[in-house]
């Protein structure tokens, strides 16, 4: 292999290495920006954090309750049951 073209392999990656560094700076100033456009998008009140007002609802006995039959559907699976259609049969869970 001559020498020119050993030095064209080596050289000319190292070139789109570099033409590829050099772009960067423009999609670094819009990095991010695609996140915090859809987090404020998706806010209702950006002020709610600043509400020191109790929430007005379930008590904490029966919310303690709902919670607790929460946990324990985690304990078993539900039960499964077949569903019939119309000449053949589904397992559900």
């Amino acid at each position: 292999m001559s020498s020119l073209r050993l030095t064209a392999v080596v050289i000319v990656p190292v070139m789109f290495s570099i033409g590829g560094c050099s772009a960067t700076p423009d999609f670094d100033s819009k990095f991010g920006y695609a996140v915090n456009a859809a987090k404020a998008q998706q806010t209702i009140n950006r002020d709610a954090a600043l509400n020191t007002d109790p929430v007005a609802g379930i008590d904490g006995t029966p919310a303690k309750h709902s919670i607790d039959r929460y946990h324990d559907t985690f304990k078993a699976p539900p039960p499964s049951f077949e569903i019939f259609l119309g000449g053949s049969s589904v397992q559900s869970r």
